[in-house]
């Protein structure tokens, strides 16, 4: 390479040319291929390294060679859920062969949409959306229009076009149920999201909702949802507490999103409620500084190395032709970990609240 070009991006030509060999002989050796003669081997990767080659993986796809790329879209790159999820899904795809594009949608479903749109300019061999809203939003039908590879997950349910992987969100909350309700006898339970919209929360608001109503159809669930900003949903949770009668406040509460807890937790200390004695508090998603907090946070913790794990290898199946069939609906189950804002240690079996009626 000419002194002048020291700042150009290295082609196999100028390896090739730098190891004696065809750009055809490189293309083989940077594949793995191993009848390529060994002396012809060594020059390539002696050549590659001294030029700082890096193959291009979009040029590769497009001269009909397996595309190597993987796409990843999610709503937020900042929650530590999504961050996990990226994490194990770029190691995961690295340890098969694969780079991955990772973006964030920002929880917006029209930047969604575009980019699924882009996903599709970056010829991406396959994609794993997290869509903000459902499998019926923008982003799944895009990724449909441009005729994708693609698997769906944590907001999703079952579908007849794409794969489709969760935590099982419905189970995991009736469990919360039977430890409320079953075990500790709460009688007025307040359910609070931070968000109305996505798929996951509605799951989770009927998994519980069902398995509380079979085992006491006279409990009482109140619903606080919302979309506002952060200081808004701070005033109607205080606004809630303010509205209830002594004695008929809720005497357990459910957050539905690590957000949703911090969001709760803040406001009960705020008010000077304690936590397990005026109200007992369970978080779905656990994190943590829910096991460090005084008291520790009861939490449904998601598998989110289960849900990388079948996202990536449900994809990768359709990506190399393994599985052509009908899409399938995978449910990863939670674990229901039980802490002190419960009423009760860690190591204690769920009693009775003793604050039921």
């Amino acid at each position: 390479m000419q002194p002048d070009d020291k700042h150009r991006r290295a082609t196999i030509h100028d390896v090739a040319r730098a190891a004696g060999v065809s750009a055809a002989t490189v293309s083989k050796v940077l594949r793995g291929v191993k009848t390529v003669r060994a002396e012809n081997a060594e020059r390539v990767h002696k050549a590659v390294s001294e030029l700082d080659y890096r193959m291009d993986p979009v040029a590769s796809g497009l001269r009909g060679e397996q595309r190597r790329i993987i796409g990843a879209v999610v709503p937020d790159l900042e929650s530590p859920f999504f961050g996990k999820l990226v994490t194990e899904l770029e190691s995961l795809a690295e340890a098969a062969g694969y780079h991955m594009i990772v973006a964030s949608s920002r929880e917006n479903e029209a930047r969604e949409a575009d980019l699924a749109a882009r996903m599709n300019d970056w010829r991406v061999a396959g994609c794993i959306l997290v869509p903000v809203r459902s499998e019926r939003g923008p982003g799944a039908e895009k990724l449909l229009d441009f005729g994708m590879t693609a698997v769906l997950v944590d907001r999703v349910s079952a579908d007849e076009r794409f794969d489709t992987v969760s935590a099982d969100n419905h189970e995991a909350s009736a469990s919360v149920a039977d430890l409320l309700i079953g075990q500790q006898g709460h009688k007025h339970i307040l359910l609070h999201g931070a968000t109305r919209i996505s798929k996951a929360i509605r799951n989770r608001l009927a998994g519980f909702g069902e398995r509380a109503r079979t085992l006491d159809p006279g409990v009482v669930i109140d619903e606080l949802l919302s979309d506002e900003q952060l200081e808004t949903q701070r005033a109607a949770i205080r606004s809630y507490f303010d509205g209830q009668v002594d004695g008929h406040r809720p005497t357990a509460i459910f957050s539905l999103s690590q957000h949703s807890t911090l969001l709760v937790l803040s406001e009960i200390r705020r008010m000077g409620l304690k936590i397990p004695e005026d109200v007992a508090l369970v978080g779905f998603d656990d994190a943590d500084w829910m096991q460090t907090t005084w008291p520790s946070i009861t939490a449904v913790a998601q598998p989110v190395s289960a849900i990388a794990e079948r996202a990536l290898a449900a994809l990768l199946a359709r990506v190399e032709g393994e599985h052509t069939g009908f899409p399938v609906q995978y449910l990863e189950p939670c674990t229901l970990l039980v802490r002190q804002s419960a009423g009760q240690t860690e190591t204690e079996r769920p009693r009775r609240s003793g604050r039921s009626g």
